[in-house]
Parts: structure tokens; sequence; C-alpha cells
């Protein structure tokens, strides 16, 4: 058997102000906090715990001294499910995101940052 993508581990100044970014941007809920750690996931459907099947991955955030300093090598690319892309870049800028140029050049995707300057992707047309 193979392993499954559970968990996404990201370091950060400020786990409970991103938790609520991310929180905001996946439909995601609190978890789990501890002393400079919060963990994120889908609401908990009655019963999932024992259906098999994909398991949307959590999000955890690990308070760490050192700040961002370079491109990330590994980034979350989101896909809008009720909206067109345009729509969902607005709203994730009103909630606290920024555009950035990672040398995607004339892409179908946009590229933005969440407050700690984390890459992500924004993609348009394609249905989870």
């Amino acid at each position: 058997m193979a392993s499954r993508f559970t968990e996404l581990a990201v370091d950060c100044a400020d786990p409970h102000r991103l938790a609520r970014f991310w929180c905001s941007v996946l439909d995601y809920e609190v978890r789990d906090e501890d002393d400079g750690l919060v963990t994120i996931g889908p609401p908990a459907a009655p019963g999932a715990e024992n259906r098999p099947g994909p398991v949307p991955p959590a999000l955890t955030f690990a308070h760490v001294p050192e700040a961002k300093t370079v491109k990330n090598r590994l980034h979350i690319d989101v896909n809008p499910a009720d909206r067109e892309q345009d729509a969902e870049v607005r709203r994730l800028l009103d909630l606290g995101a920024r555009r950035v140029d990672v040398g995607q050049g004339e892409a179908s995707w946009v590229v933005l940052a969440d407050p700690e300057g984390n890459e992500f992707c924004v993609l348009a047309g394609r249905r989870p």
C-alpha cells in the first residue's frame, strides 16, 4: 500500500493569523491548537472518519523565529469551486493575499502570496 498525502506543514511567524487566512480561503476550520502550532482541515462530516476514500489534506502552521527569504519550493494550488477565477482572486485579495510575480509570464493561473509571503496559485477552468 502507498502513503497518502494527509498534511502539509507550513513554518510561519504567526500561526493563528495564517490559519485564519487559510481557513477563509479553503472553508476549513481549526482542528487543533497548541503553543505555536495550529492545525486546520475541512469540516468533519458526520460518520466521515469511518468512510473510505480520499482525505483532504490538513494544514499545520508552526511558529518559527526566522522569516521567509526566498520563493517557495513547494506551493499550494487552489481551484475556485463556486465562482470564476477573477472573482476568486478578488475575494482572496480582500482576505489579505497580494499579487506576486515569480516569473510566470502569461499563464492561465494567478500567483498570489498569503499574508506571510508564501506563494500560491489560483487556477482557472479546473473544478475539484
